[in-house]
């Protein structure tokens, strides 16, 4: 059977281990000024929020602060943005996406800078 008084007991163990702050109500002790005080930081917080500007890449909203002004994520050769995280090693090797690789490049690595050049011009018509 259980122990009616169970949850008084605990309260008083709670008590004795931590003090007579750890299970009084917090609206005992909260008053207007720390009301006020309160009401300060939640409102600095949502500024601090609001003060983050996005910028528009490509049809897409980004926070201005992971922007790069030099952004290596644009294929070059098709011009298409890429979020996939493969690219990343293809564009700095070979200055293409990895679909692009596959499609122009592959195979023809020693013959590649002279093929993109071609292909750039080609694209930027």
């Amino acid at each position: 059977m259980k122990d009616p008084d169970h949850l008084i007991k605990v309260e008083q163990a709670i008590k004795e281990k931590y003090g007579d702050e750890a299970v009084q109500n917090p609206k005992s002790t909260w008053d207007s000024e720390k009301e006020k005080e309160y009401l300060k930081q939640i409102k600095k917080i949502s500024q601090s929020y609001k003060a983050k500007e996005k910028v528009e890449v490509e049809g897409v909203l980004m926070p201005k602060k992971l922007i790069r002004k030099e952004s290596t994520r644009t294929c070059p050769v098709c011009n298409i943005y890429s979020f996939n995280m493969k690219d990343d090693l293809y564009m700095v090797k070979f200055k293409c996406c990895w679909k692009c690789y596959i499609e122009h490049v592959e195979g023809r690595e020693d013959r590649w800078p002279q093929k993109q050049k071609q292909l750039m011009k080609l694209s930027n018509k």
